[in-house]
């Protein structure tokens, strides 16, 4: 079923228009890519796109535990964002809800799974609940910029090992 435009942006109607899947294979150890989503240190590392910082990230790492962040763009905007963790399962599954402070009523829900391929760690990134088809397009592309990221640092990383 094709979004409808509503307001200016397209609704997105079907469960598929709703939700984001990247996959990605990153060339290290799933225990290391594991402690870069789940370490503050680490995720401040790489967490956003490209030219972003990540001046704060807190992350309580257990099921009902509060997360929260704020991105800085380049020309100095803060985006902040928060939610809570649904579950973990180290060093296999991370799932919390996602939610933009400027926009509350907006809970999303991010899943990310990793599996171990012989030393190098298969990412499956979920995260579903998109209002619109923009939504989920502007998502994608941050987070694959995000992702991008995550490979340099963990390549730098394991490098400094």
């Amino acid at each position: 079923m094709p979004a409808q435009k509503s307001g200016g942006s397209s609704v997105a109607k079907t469960s598929a228009e709703r939700t984001l899947v990247i996959k990605r294979t990153f060339d290290a150890p799933r225990e290391l890519v594991w402690k870069a989503w789940t370490d503050v240190k680490q995720a401040k590392q790489w967490w956003g796109p490209k030219g972003f910082t990540a001046p704060l990230v807190e992350l309580d790492n257990r099921e009902g535990g509060l997360w929260r962040a704020r991105m800085r763009s380049p020309d100095g905007k803060d985006y902040w964002q928060h939610g809570v963790t649904r579950e973990i399962v180290p060093p296999e599954r991370l799932s919390f809800t996602f939610i933009w402070d400027e926009h509350p009523e907006e809970e999303m829900l991010v899943t990310v799974t990793l599996v171990d391929r012989g030393g190098k760690t298969e990412m499956t990134f979920r995260q579903e609940g998109f209002k619109s088809v923009e939504d989920r397009d502007g998502h994608e592309g941050g987070w694959n910029e995000s992702f991008d990221r995550l490979v340099a640092y963990l390549k730098k990383t394991k490098s400094a090992k």
